[in-house]
């Protein structure tokens, strides 16, 4: 690679790279599908209040599911997350190994001296779990997870970042994020961050460039090549 390639020149400014959770590092619901997550959170919700249960059923999304909860009532938002929290956990414990070439980036990242943080719209708990599970929370500084009892600030809110910088104590224009999303993408922008798009699927890839991500690419050991390749060693944050 060469700096003329847009991953390179990405990485080769960035002193924090921050991970999304769910696509970059785990695939969460893998082998507990979502849609299984959903369903349990709805019937909890029903029972409870019928009308956002009928809405509920409508999506096959716990974050859906999660923020119709709190939209219909505060304690009952609060047992529902809970529940979707307790449902990540047992999720991730299932999940399989990260997607190739993640654990490389997380040790590349942390050999080319930077800054390593996971910010996701999962629970934190079920982030540290599948970290330790899988011998990786050596390679992660910070983890920003879902933002208790507020998911209007998860992605792509960019309090997640701009919170994960904050504990980094680096400038959010420092650092880049890796993300599968346009939610992802759109939280970079919003943040001041620069962003790499990971197309997990053919599709991402046309969707990331016109969301304008500095970056895009279809296999996460570019990126540990990439970052083997930056020619300077920046301090650790």
């Amino acid at each position: 690679m060469t700096h003329a390639d847009p991953l390179t020149e990405t990485l080769a400014n960035a002193r924090v790279i921050l991970f999304d959770f769910d696509g970059p590092l785990c695939d969460v619901f893998a082998g507990l599908p979502a849609s299984e997550v959903a369903d349990e959170l709805t019937a909890l919700l029903s029972a409870q209040d019928a009308a956002a249960g009928t809405k509920a059923a409508g999506t096959d999304d716990p974050l859906d599911v999660l923020r119709i909860a709190h939209e219909a009532d505060t304690e009952l938002g609060q047992r529902v997350e809970r529940a979707l929290t307790a449902a990540e956990v047992r999720a991730v414990a299932v999940a399989g190994e990260p997607p190739h070439g993640a654990v490389a980036s997380l040790r590349a990242a942390r050999a080319a001296g930077r800054g390593v943080a996971v910010v996701s719209n999962n629970s934190a708990e079920s982030v540290r779990a599948f970290l330790e599970l899988h011998g990786l929370a050596e390679y992660v500084t910070q983890i920003v997870g879902r933002p208790a009892e507020q998911p209007h600030l998860m992605k792509p809110n960019p309090f997640p970042l701009i919170t994960a910088a904050e504990r980094m104590h680096i400038d959010i224009t420092s650092c880049t994020l890796i993300g599968d999303s346009l939610a992802d993408v759109q939280a970079a922008r919003a943040a001041g961050a620069t962003v790499i798009g990971y197309a997990n699927e053919p599709h991402k890839a046309a969707l990331f460039a016109e969301a304008q991500a500095d970056a895009v690419t279809a296999d996460l050991q570019a990126v540990a090549e990439a970052l083997g390749a930056a020619p300077e060693r920046l301090p650790r944050p």
